[in-house]
């Protein structure tokens, strides 16, 4: 196969499923290739991921597919969303056999073009050929992001809770402004008030109050977890001991938060808590330093920011 074998096109919402076997597939490779092999029940992850693969159709800045041009093979695929100024490239995947012809030279150019955003961010796996590329596209790695899961066991949540001076609070979409206003204040973007709104459809949101002042956000769910910002990185303890008791109160077995590697109180206080660094880590590139991520955690899984 050679480069003018491949076509490249817009995608369109059939293409969701599809994009998202090629994931499966080009991750279970990654994972295999590094030592550390991953044996998804692809259908039952599917199930899952639905909705996030729905929301990031939905919201796609640009979203490309390569196919060949004799077989109609899905041969690549790459995503980006755009959030004010903040451009982020979601997805960059390209079939383990299909690799090498050019595809993903062309499918970045397409989905994350340069000179685009003020910022361009990349949440990328360790992939040493994506990261080549990755590099090519303007943006710098700045930290890893590491994943820290544990089991839900019975644990001293509620007590914790207890001790601080934080009052969670449900967040409807009334609150969708003050999520905002916090998520600037930290990031310097917010994620748009329509997917703030498919967050709190799809997880439980909490704002956390001091004093009746709106001073941090957090979202859990049954399926995943995230994002979590605090305009006080010190507040965060009080706040993931809050989310983990309402993922134990949700039903989750398991419980995963996806924290920059420069946020020294989240990584200590779950480390504290029994949470394990998972060996899959991701790295975040960007175009110049932003935010402050000493007092942010990510969604997860980790599409974006």
């Amino acid at each position: 196969m050679t480069d003018a074998d491949i076509t490249l096109r817009r995608a369109v919402p059939g293409d969701t499923e599809s994009c998202y076997q090629l994931f499966m597939e080009s991750v279970v490779d990654l994972t295999a290739r590094q030592g550390n092999p991953w044996d998804p029940d692809i259908p039952d992850v599917w199930s899952r991921m639905e909705p996030i693969y729905s929301m990031l159709a939905e919201h796609a800045a640009e979203w490309w597919v390569a196919e060949d041009g004799a077989s109609g093979e899905l041969v690549g695929y790459a995503r980006s969303v755009e959030r004010g100024g903040l451009f982020e490239l979601s997805e960059f995947f390209v079939r383990p056999t299909r690799q090498s012809a050019g595809v993903g030279r062309r499918l970045l150019e397409a989905a994350f073009p340069l000179g685009r955003g003020d910022v361009r961010a990349i949440i990328a796996t360790t992939d040493v050929r994506a990261l080549a590329r990755y590099y090519r596209t303007g943006t710098v790695a700045r930290f890893p992001i590491l994943a820290l899961e544990r089991p839900m066991d019975v644990g001293d949540a509620a007590e914790q809770a207890a001790e601080s001076s934080l009052a969670p609070v449900r967040a409807s979409t009334a609150d969708l402004p003050a999520i905002a206003e916090i998520e600037r204040a930290v990031l310097e973007f917010d994620r748009g008030p329509e997917e703030t709104a498919w967050l709190l459809a799809q997880r439980e949101g909490y704002l956390y109050l001091r004093d009746g002042r709106p001073v941090a956000f957090g979202f859990v769910g049954k399926m995943g977890s995230g994002p979590v910002a605090a305009l006080d990185p010190d507040d965060q303890p009080a706040i993931l001991t809050h989310l983990e008791g309402r993922a134990r109160a949700l039903g989750r077995e398991r419980l995963a938060f996806e924290v920059p590697s420069i946020n020294e109180v989240a990584m200590r206080h779950l480390l504290d808590r029994g949470y394990r660094i998972d060996t899959f880590l991701t790295l975040l590139l960007t175009s110049r330093p932003f935010g402050q991520f000493d007092r942010f955690i990510g969604f997860a899984p980790p599409f974006v920011l």
